[in-house]
Parts: C-alpha cells; structure tokens; sequence
C-alpha cells in the first residue's frame, strides 16, 4: 500500500529519479521552458519550486553561499545555478510561490502519453504582466457599443458651455 509515499516514482530507481529531475531542472532553468511528460513535469515542479525559494534568502552572505551550495547539491549544474542566482532570483524575488505553469499540449502519437509543457511564470511574455505592459502601450479601440446615452449628455454639456460650429457638428455626425 502507498499510505503517506506522496512523490511519483516515476518508473525509476532513486539514483536514476535523482539524475532524471536534476537534469530537467537545470534545462528548465536554462531556457525558462522545456516539453516534457505530464508525470515529470508535475514531479519535476515539487523538485524545482523550493529551490527557486532558496535563491530569495539574501539575509547574509553566509547564507546566501549556503543556498548556492544546497541548490548545486541538487542540479549539479554550474551554470544552471548562476542563472537561477542571477536571472531568475530578482524575478521572483516578489511572488510568494508558484514560480511554474505546467500546461497541458495534448498526447504523443507513438505511445499515446500525455505531454506538458512546464514553464517559469514570470519569463513568460504572452502570459502575466507582459500583456499588461502591452495593453497599456496600445491606443483603445472606440466602439459604438455601449456608453452611446453617455457620450451624448457630455457633448452636451460641452456644446451648452461653448457654441459648435458647422465643422464640428459636421464631424461629429
């Protein structure tokens, strides 16, 4: 019975899990978005998320060289490691948690399993505070839906205060 045993196996032995999650880990830290299966990206965000939460501890310089150590003791990768220090620790610097999106892309023609697609929220332009930052830029369309018995009592009041001319009237028409 698996009472209590919460990670996945993932088919593997430890050593191999080991290998397997730092090695996705590293990747996704690297290019900020890799396609996996469904079973590893849900185990690779339980391995990838507290160590995103160790590079935000910037208490003491002790402590910061502890967590270099604790996060490369994990991935094993260099820089993989500088990269999540230095790129992607000011980033999430202000989010409480959930720093991954796992999104779902459908199922592999050869063997029919699910594929994934798990990403870093925050490098994600499509997603988040990119299209803020876009729509804020663009001009708004005007419509002629809504607001049109508004419009109308302000132009009013405008014309009332200061006398239209026949150019005016004719463009607003």
């Amino acid at each position: 019975m698996r009472h209590g045993n919460k990670g996945n196996k993932l088919s593997r032995t430890a050593s191999h899990r080991r290998a397997l999650l730092a090695n996705l880990g590293s990747q996704l830290i690297t290019h900020k978005r890799i396609t996996t299966t469904l079973a590893k990206a849900k185990a690779l965000r339980t391995y990838i998320e507290p160590l995103i939460t160790k590079t935000k501890d910037t208490a003491s310089k002790e402590s910061i060289m502890h967590n270099h150590r604790v996060v490369f003791s994990y991935l094993n990768d260099k820089l993989a490691v500088k990269e999540l220090f230095t790129v992607v620790a000011p980033k999430v610097v202000s989010r409480p948690g959930g720093y991954t999106r796992i999104i779902k892309l459908g199922t592999r023609t050869g063997d029919a399993s699910e594929i994934a697609m798990i990403e870093l929220v925050d490098f994600n332009e499509i997603y988040g505070k990119g299209v803020a930052k876009a729509a804020a830029e663009e001009p708004v369309k005007k419509t002629r839906r809504s607001g049109g018995a508004k419009k109308k009592a302000t132009k009013a009041e405008a014309s009332e205060e200061t006398p239209a001319t026949e150019t005016e009237t004719k463009t607003e028409e």
